[in-house]
């Protein structure tokens, strides 16, 4: 999941506290490289920003980076870019956990957020095609943080038909900070995914409300290989869209096997 928060003013930092959080984010990319190749694995983990009910098998790993940007400055959004990579690793009793790095934004400094993750399946029917997850996103802020931790918790229940389609949906909580300036955020989260064909499925969803995660984003998923997924989108802010508050997404997705 992508979060922004575009009116984050920079604070002060002095040399020292700058360097050990550089060492941190040195030792979490050591980690997910280590792990990613001492294990393999195989998954979808959201449509593009809400979580489906996928959940990988034990000792599996996949690897995600997600890109964003805007090209033209508007009324609501100026131009930016911004990378978040994401590690997940199958825990077995229909658990995954991961870590994803966010605030990684150009231009301007970055508000750099290590969020560890964990997704548990509570329900998987056999033949019904219904299945339900239980979900939390802790949130660090390390660089330029104007909050000391959040999360984001969520429930999320999808439905998948003898046409293959799956719809989803759930509700999300988000703790103070993390996607509004002193606020908490809840409301609703939905899934659509229609395969075409075994390669590419034309896919939505949208997390309802005003903040920085309230958006529409509808796409094309696409297999490149049997290890390889691209994802290309186009996320559309709940508030201000007609004043340039959208933006391009897309994702690249790897599967160690």
């Amino acid at each position: 999941m992508t979060l922004v928060n575009y009116k984050q003013s920079p604070e002060r930092r002095n040399a020292i506290v700058e360097l050990v959080e550089k060492s941190i984010l040195r030792l979490t990319a050591g980690l997910m490289v280590t792990t990613a190749l001492c294990i393999s694995g195989r998954a979808q983990q959201t449509v593009f920003n809400v979580p489906t009910t996928d959940v990988l098998d034990k000792g599996k790993v996949y690897f995600e980076l997600d890109v964003s940007f805007k090209p033209n400055d508007s009324d609501a959004v100026s131009h930016f870019s911004s990378f978040v990579p994401r590690l997940v690793v199958g825990a077995g009793g229909k658990v995954e956990a991961g870590v994803n790095i966010l605030g990684n934004i150009q231009p301007g400094p970055d508000s750099t957020t290590i969020a560890p993750t964990v997704k548990w399946k509570v329900y998987q029917g056999k033949d019904n095609g219904w299945a339900i997850v239980l979900g939390d996103n802790l949130f660090i802020p390390v660089r330029n943080k104007s909050y000391d931790a959040g999360t984001y918790t969520y429930a999320m229940t999808q439905k998948t038909f003898a046409s293959k389609t799956r719809i989803g949906f759930g509700g999300y909580f988000f703790s103070k900070n993390v996607v509004a300036p002193n606020a908490n955020r809840a409301g609703g989260q939905f899934t659509f995914e229609q395969p075409l064909n075994s390669k590419v499925t034309l896919a939505a969803d949208w997390f309802t409300g005003r903040h920085s995660a309230g958006y529409f984003t509808p796409g094309v998923v696409f297999k490149v290989g049997p290890k390889v997924t691209g994802y290309a989108s186009y996320s559309i802010g709940n508030q201000n869209p007609s004043r340039g508050n959208h933006f391009f997404l897309l994702e690249f997705g790897y599967n160690f096997n």
